[in-house]
């Protein structure tokens, strides 16, 4: 394989995952597999590519204000080249501005075949946006700079503003931005909490225990962690804070019969496992075939053995799924929690995320009739949106009267909002009920 410098795979993982190929992380992933480059070289295009996504609405508006044509007016390859560049001078601060032009015009020098002025008009508008001090353009409208500020499109900023406030509002869009935490979920079925740590620590990596779940650690210094032998030899999987604190609520115990809905790629199903002791019967359903596997690969990795995994449709009712003591019901959603982990989420347009509601109540509504008499049942999401989450819970206990709610273990009412920044995790939701008859 011929060498390839780590911009160039930037841009090419940039105009892949812009053209809706993948996933951003699940792209990134096969290409730093895919090309031979050195470890601080794959930390750059890691930095590099999820910075220009995220970051994507302000260096659109760098562009516009630089350029006679818009963003969405120059070719695929251009435009991520420009986007890297501003990129570089704005946010990287180990990267000289000399050599974030400079390397900017290498990268459209190999366009010269497509638009031989590409390489000037590069050259051009970086270093003008440098002359006049790498500032960000402003309009004088509260939302269209907030907008340009932290690269949330102005609906979803106007969204968390009617939702939760706008102090929380900002709080959410400061806490939108830079990479997430990497946490893990020890797994203590086959050994002690004492020998994975000393197996991370033999692999380099450095760790913190966060206060809440058990065996919930922050995982540092570690690269990726699917190379790691203790990750492959089943001693971990990756899964976020507020995820293992919506398993802990639900509060799984040895001998029930439970439930996860909405499973794949099953990591909620792998924590309830380990909470009970590996003693619980734990169905893990979703509705792609494809998905089923991950869940059953994982569960093969964790040696967790009272898992079964299968396909199911959430929306209709399924006789073969069995009374349930207790069910996690963690919904399709909006994902506007998570998006600093898959910052692409936000640029869907609105009109994409108009119908969950109903899909959810669905959901909920057909959940619910598996659980036994005195069953417990948690809804959850990772969104930032009352109509997918406060709204959906409150409905549901107006309409089904056989439902009470419970008062959640860690919190003071039985539903609760988990806002980035006030917590180590993403945003989240968290609703308990009970089942009264």
């Amino acid at each position: 394989m011929s060498e390839i410098s780590p911009r160039a795979v930037c841009l090419k993982l940039l105009v892949g995952t812009e053209r809706g190929q993948e996933y951003s992380n699940i792209a990134l992933d096969a290409a730093l597999k895919k090309y031979p480059l050195r470890p601080i070289d794959k930390r750059f295009v890691s930095a590099l590519y999820y910075g220009v996504t995220e970051r994507r609405i302000t260096l659109d508006a760098v562009i516009k204000k630089y350029s006679s044509r818009p963003s969405d007016r120059l070719g695929d390859e251009l435009r991520q080249i420009l986007r890297m560049g501003i990129y570089q001078i704005l946010y990287m601060d180990s990267v000289p501005e000399s050599a974030a032009v400079n390397e900017s015009v290498k990268l459209a020098v190999g366009l010269k075949n497509k638009n031989p002025f590409s390489a000037g008009f590069v050259n051009a508008l970086l270093r003008s946006f440098i002359r006049d001090g790498s500032r960000l353009p402003e309009c004088g409208n509260k939302y269209k700079d907030l907008e340009i500020k932290y690269s949330v499109p102005e609906w979803i900023i106007r969204l968390w503003e009617k939702d939760y406030g706008e102090n929380r509002a900002l709080s959410i869009l400061k806490n939108s931005l830079g990479p997430a935490p990497n946490v893990a979920r020890l797994n203590t079925l086959h050994r002690s909490e004492e020998e994975i740590l000393s197996e991370l620590s033999s692999e380099g990596v450095t760790y913190e225990k966060l206060s809440g779940p058990d065996c919930c650690y922050e995982l540092k210094g570690c690269g990726s962690v699917e190379e790691l032998k203790s990750y492959k030899d089943g001693f971990f999987h990756i899964q976020d804070y507020s995820c293992q604190i919506c398993c802990r609520e639900l509060d799984p115990r040895p001998g029930e019969v439970i439930l996860d809905l909405c499973s794949a790629p099953g990591g909620k199903a792998f924590t309830l496992a380990e909470i009970a002791g590996g003693s619980a019967e734990i169905y893990a359903y979703d509705l792609h075939k494809n998905r089923v596997k991950l869940i059953e690969s994982g569960a093969e990795r964790l040696g967790i053995d009272c898992i079964t995994a299968s396909a199911n449709d959430a929306k209709r009712h399924n006789g073969s799924i069995p009374k349930a003591d207790r069910i996690l019901l963690d919904v399709p959603c909006s994902g506007l929690g998570v998006i600093r982990r898959k910052p692409e989420i936000k640029y869907r347009p609105e009109e994409e995320i108009k119908g969950l509601p109903e899909v959810q109540k669905e959901i909920l509504d057909t959940s619910a009739d598996y659980l036994k008499p005195g069953g417990i049942l948690i809804y959850s999401t990772c969104t930032l949106r009352k109509a997918e989450n406060d709204i959906i819970a409150e409905d549901f206990l107006r309409r089904r009267q056989d439902f009470e709610p419970v008062k959640l273990d860690s919190f003071t009412d039985w539903k609760v909002t988990l806002f980035p920044g006030e917590a180590p995790g993403d945003g989240f939701f968290i609703a308990k009920f009970r089942r009264k008859r």
